[in-house]
């Protein structure tokens, strides 16, 4: 087995090498041979929207824009921690220390010295990989520290806004943000930006809790118009709550004190610290202490002692679409990705959404993007089309797949988990059409990396087992119906020790010890080096986006599951275009022992060529094709024209 696993091992890395590098050139004698560019037109015909389509997908500069939501490679990156163009705005202009300026480069919860300029300095690196849209981590001012005394840390990532009408001067400023805009515009790229509504950074207090951590009060316990609890003196004389039936500017007028909860309030230093101006009044928030993630508070409570916007509010409703309508309107961007998307109540969204969607129409910006971050780390579909039917976000971001991936591939559970996620993508609102445009990904900033999660289901493994796991959870990723999502790092090998802090490591020269010690999945014996265009996954990546960019199946094609397995094995599954019959069969192993079956595919199709990896060139039967994989493989296989 282990002989297998080795030679398997090679063969994928041989098999991403020639893609890259011989313009798909012959593989063995009875693998078929690798796809060239129009492939699929000559193995036959695409259903006429999809012949125009692909017209309208050849990633040229000047055609970006006609792009749609489902042709896009996403690369996500946090910009302060890819590369430093600037060392002047490391200290983001202000001057004092680290618990001032938010920035020590030893530390990994405070600000590196990364920037716009170092992002727009390496378009060259992310095109090269195959992305077509880049999101960023949200660009605007933060305050730049936070946290209980001995508990601190900085806003390098985006998510503490105390500003949402400029970009954060340890990024640069709002011109070095429009000049990467138009430097990715240029080449064809597409930008979204992550934005956040659900909450500020945490700058209200509650004289209540000194202390900082605040229990949540719910409003049964603590009415609207009652002072601190129903034994409380009247407030609020006339307010009807926050309910959707009453969300009117006359009842909302009439919520003129935000201490029914707690008494909330501004220091003295921090009381005009955001901007616009109106979100400097607690009226604006919900007050009410804690979120515990369950229930009312889920939508009502500060997440982690963030400042929880009260977005039932018709002013805070207006005050957001003109916020972000205003970044569409002198940016010119593409997309959001929402932030805690999940935390804000549906009516928000159901205004917001519609919105953003004409402002962008009326700035001539095609196929915007919208999704919402709605997290679970479990594979409840249920959860997030929950999100796209109720609050009508036209799309989340797929973690019910992500999970689904890890506990196949980088974990020991049958390929059915897949098969269980596919099958629920009738829940979304638009069904499989809407699930075509799920962004998709294998790590994330809050999670982690594909990497850790391999090394923490399997502490053994050597590193030639965990770039094979990482490899294929990506081969998966751009071969399986939604929009690939590649976060930063990932190409380098970046695996980390967990979620969050432990998952954001510098793409420049490491000055954070945990992050400089790192040794990259699939080069653990050579010392790393930064932007590493030769490193086996950045190859395997952009190998992948250049067969999906090629293979308008791969973008656009229904899917239909054909073989899986309730323990580690076989899934297979092909990307159909049901109008014209085309075909590509996709079959990965899980396991790290050989396997030979046979998988069906249309009857109609006898001949087979090889897009990835070793194809058989013809069925066995009508319906039937024989696979044979390798331990940790993947074939990609497209059907001929009859």
């Amino acid at each position: 087995m282990r002989k297998d696993f080795r030679r398997a091992i090679g063969l994928m890395l041989a098999v991403a090498t020639t893609v890259l590098t011989t313009a798909h050139s012959a593989t063995a004698a009875d693998a078929g041979t690798m796809a060239d560019a129009g492939a699929m037109a000559d193995a036959g015909a695409m259903a006429a929207t999809d012949a125009a389509r692909q017209g309208a997908t050849a990633y040229a500069p000047e055609h970006y824009r006609e792009r749609q939501v489902e042709d896009e490679v996403v690369y996500f990156v946090l910009p302060d921690r890819f590369a430093n163009g600037d060392p002047a705005n490391d200290r983001g202009g202000l001057s004092g220390g680290r618990l001032v300026t938010g920035f020590d480069p030893t530390d990994k919860g405070f600000y590196h010295g990364g920037d716009l300029k170092g992002l727009t300095a390496r378009l060259d690196y992310i095109q090269a990989l195959g992305a077509t849209a880049i999101w960023i981590t949200p660009p605007f001012v933060n305050k730049p520290v936070q946290g209980t005394p001995g508990h601190e840390s900085a806003g390098y990532h985006g998510y503490w806004i105390t500003d949402f009408t400029r970009v954060d001067p340890h990024l640069g400023s709002d011109a070095d943000l429009k000049a990467f805009i138009d430097a990715a515009h240029a080449r064809g790229l597409k930008v979204y930006l992550d934005i956040v509504v659900n909450h500020t950074a945490d700058v209200i207090q509650y004289r209540e809790c000194r202390s900082g951590h605040c229990p949540y009060r719910s409003r049964a316990a603590y009415p609207y118009t009652l002072r601190g609890g129903v034994d409380g003196a009247a407030i609020n004389d006339g307010f009807l709550g926050d309910a959707p039936e009453f969300r009117t500017e006359e009842n909302f007028a009439k919520l003129t004190r935000p201490d029914y909860a707690y008494t909330p309030y501004v220091p003295a230093a921090e009381a005009h610290v955001k901007t616009p101006d109106w979100l400097n009044d607690p009226i604006y928030y919900h007050n009410r202490g804690d979120s515990t993630f369950h229930g009312e508070s889920a939508e009502l409570g500060d997440f982690s002692g963030l400042d929880d916007l009260m977005t039932e509010h018709p002013r805070v409703v207006r005050g957001f679409i003109d916020l972000y309508g205003e970044w569409i309107d002198s940016a010119g961007i593409d997309g959001f990705r929402i932030d805690t998307a999940k935390h804000v109540d549906p009516e928000f969204w159901q205004a917001f959404v519609p919105a953003m969607q004409a402002r962008a129409a009326a700035r001539g910006i095609s196929h915007f993007a919208l999704f919402g971050e709605v997290f679970t780390d479990r594979e409840d579909v249920a959860l997030l089309a929950r999100h796209t039917r109720v609050d009508r976000l036209p799309a989340v971001l797929d973690f019910a797949l992500a999970a689904a991936l890890r506990d196949t591939v980088a974990g020991a559970a049958g390929t059915d988990r897949l098969s269980d996620v596919l099958a629920d993508d009738a829940l979304y609102a638009g069904g499989d059409a809407a699930a075509r445009r799920l962004p998709t990904f294998v790590s994330n900033h809050d999670l982690g990396r594909f990497g850790h999660f391999v090394h923490k289901a399997r502490p053994a493994a050597t590193d030639a087992e965990a770039l094979a796991r990482v490899s294929l959870a990506y081969t998966l990723l751009f071969t399986l119906r939604g929009v690939p999502v590649v976060y930063y790092g990932d190409e380098q090998g970046f695996a980390g020790s967990g979620g969050d802090q432990d998952a954001r490591q510098d793409m420049f020269a490491s000055r954070t010890p945990a992050y400089a010690a790192e040794r990259p999945i699939g080069a653990r014996e050579a010392p790393r080096r930064p932007f590493d265009t030769t490193q086996p996954l950045y190859r395997h990546i952009a190998a992948l986006a250049r067969l999906r960019r090629e293979q308008p199946l791969l973008r656009a094609g229904a899917t239909r599951v054909r073989a899986d397995s309730p323990a580690p094995g076989l899934f297979a599954f092909s990307r159909v275009d049901p109008a014209s019959g085309a075909e590509i069969l996709v079959a990965v192993n899980t396991s790290t022992s050989p396997l030979a079956a046979q998988v069906e595919v249309d009857p109609r199709h006898a001949a087979f060529r090889s897009l990835l990896g070793q194809c058989a060139r013809s069925t066995a039967a009508p319906g039937s094709y024989p696979v044979r994989l390798g331990p940790l493989d993947a074939v990609v296989c497209v059907a001929e024209a009859p």
